[in-house]
């Protein structure tokens, strides 16, 4: 197997990977993703094209200090009626971002790279329609306190591969795309790149 790295620290991103037998470095970026978003906000870059955009800027960054290495770059834009929404950091914002997520349909848009030397090789985006249950307030607030601080790491403050299942009424698209790892567009492409067996 082709020297790989994942650009991300998410662990539920390595699991993805690892799960599916691929082995590889896992060195995070150290993109400052706001910064590079800002423009993108400022300009009305469509979600899609942001998580695009995105995930390319840390593979190359990661791909600057790792030369031959075949890179993937991720990111995953939450977008609720065209506004995107990021990450929360309190309690209090989770528990706002769930009101208002609840009864609601938002979209995931898990974007991936392969970059290798400074030339991005491949691009793909993946949209998922995650439709939220309404929800009593008060169940609201005792799942917070049943997942606590992981609720900080997903931008809709939910894991769907834990008990933030329970809190959608249906989801349109594949869950390794919804953790934010597309893996079966990713698979592919490595088999044709003959990076892994195929």
């Amino acid at each position: 197997m082709a020297n790989l790295v994942l650009a991300s620290g998410s662990r539920h991103r390595a699991m993805v990977l690892e799960n599916a037998g691929l082995t590889f470095a896992q060195i995070p970026s150290e993109l400052d993703e706001r910064a590079v978003e800002a423009p993108l906000a400022q300009a009305n870059v469509l979600p899609e094209d942001r998580a695009e955009i995105l995930a390319e800027a840390k593979a190359i960054d990661v791909a600057e200090r790792h030369s031959g290495h075949l890179v993937i770059g991720c990111d995953q834009i939450l977008s609720l009626d065209e506004k995107v929404l990021h990450k929360v950091n309190t309690m209090e914002q989770a528990q706002a971002r769930l009101l208002d997520l609840q009864g609601r349909t938002h979209m995931l848009h898990s974007g991936i790279v392969l970059v290798r030397d400074g030339e991005t090789l491949w691009r793909h985006v993946a949209p998922c329609a995650m439709t939220m249950r309404v929800m009593d307030p008060g169940f609201i607030g005792r799942h917070l306190a049943d997942v606590g601080e992981a609720a900080f790491s997903s931008v809709g403050a939910y894991q769907i591969e834990g008990r933030g299942a329970q809190l959608f009424e249906k989801i349109e698209g594949d869950l390794f795309s919804i953790i934010g790892m597309p893996l079966l567009p990713l698979l592919d492409e490595l088999r044709r790149l003959e990076v892994i067996d195929g």
